[in-house]
């Protein structure tokens, strides 16, 4: 059967990959994620082999921790999903723990504006250009990116959850918040684009598996706003970012993605879409019908299965997509909880059914 490809991003069918959470990573290898994780030079660089390592001697047969024998200078945990730096380049605390993610202090700032000149010049971005440059003094270059967050979640990490009152008592000044962030956040991606090549490794493994690097904006806390607010304050920026970044992706990770689906469509591109756990894929084809959809399998969930259940689950899914080469699989974020077996059955799970596809 011939299935319709998106050229632009030159995939292979069932593209599939894995991030496993810092609980994971902590308990099995003893990792641990304080400041030096993410910004000393050396540690970066050892840290990241060190990971490769651990996924190459458990799921190597499927490719992963291909680079297990190298140190690489890469900048950002791209074996993590975390957003922080842009947080904290606007003035919000970040607190290192030892085994989970960086976490992002809300600010509760009382102006509704950022000033991205302020950003580019604060401790936290200082702290990263030092990282950078220590990389590329040893090394000669760097690889890999930072997580960019997205728009709506840095506004909620600066102004809490009276972000959602804002928009009904002071619109305007909401809309001057968000295009603050927009601008910083499009200068810290495209100064990444030109120093790696990539800004979205760390919003998703997934799409390493791309020819074409895919700009893949996190819109986590699109599940707390209507579509109609999404139109209203947000759709402006994926629908210029659409045009100017291509491929361009939207990582939704919230169980509704499908609630969503009229308004995507309208948007002039929409190359990915990162399909959360309990999203209607049936619904998303219909009205993006030429989108890659990711499908996320729940890392809280896979703990709860057997084989048979992932395997089951993940054969659903993707024949609900119904086109191999705009398909694709992950799990993000599985804890220490998470077995080798339960793991391993996702890749095996997408061998079979590409093996299925007759496109293996």
């Amino acid at each position: 059967m011939n299935y319709a490809k998106n050229e632009l991003l030159g995939n292979t069918p069932l593209p599939v990959d894995i991030v496993l959470g810092p609980s994971w990573w902590n308990r099995h290898e003893g990792i641990t994620f304080d400041e030096d994780f993410f910004f000393h030079p050396a540690r970066r660089v050892e840290v990241e082999r060190k990971m490769e390592k651990a996924l190459h001697d458990r799921w190597g047969r499927f490719g992963l921790g291909a680079d297990y024998d190298k140190d690489l200078p890469v900048v950002g945990p791209v074996h993590l999903a975390a957003g922080y730096l842009i947080s904290e380049m606007l003035g919000c605390r970040v607190d290192y723990l030892e085994a989970a993610a960086p976490q992002v202090i809300p600010a509760d700032i009382a102006e509704l504006r950022v000033s991205p000149e302020a950003a580019f010049e604060s401790p936290a971005f200082r702290r990263f250009t030092e990282l950078t440059d220590g990389l590329k003094a040893r090394h000669g270059a760097l690889l890999g990116d930072v997580n960019f967050a997205g728009i709506l979640n840095t506004a909620i990490d600066l102004r809490g959850q009276t972000l959602f009152i804002d928009m009904i008592d002071q619109p305007k000044e909401v809309e001057t918040l968000l295009a603050g962030i927009g601008e910083v956040i499009e200068r810290f991606t495209d100064k990444m684009t030109r120093e790696t090549g990539t800004t979205s490794i760390s919003v998703n493994r997934v799409v390493r598996h791309f020819p074409q690097p895919i700009y893949l904006h996190s819109e986590c806390s699109h599940v707390m706003i209507s579509t109609s607010q999404y139109e209203k304050f947000l759709m402006k920026y994926d629908t210029a970012w659409s045009e100017f970044h291509r491929p361009f992706g939207i990582h939704y990770c919230g169980e509704d993605p499908h609630r969503f689906a009229r308004v995507f469509a309208q948007l002039p591109h929409l190359d990915f879409l990162d399909v959360g756990w309990g999203g209607d894929v049936a619904v998303l084809r219909e009205h993006l019908p030429d989108t890659f959809l990711n499908i996320r399998y729940s890392p809280v969930e896979i703990v709860k299965q057997s084989p048979d259940e992932i395997c089951d689950t993940l054969r659903r899914l993707v024949h609900a997509s119904g086109n191999p080469y705009l398909t694709g699989v992950c799990c993000i974020n599985m804890d220490d909880q998470v077995t080798d077996e339960q793991v391993t059955t996702i890749f095996e799970t997408v061998e079979s059914l590409r093996n299925e596809y007759g496109v293996a």
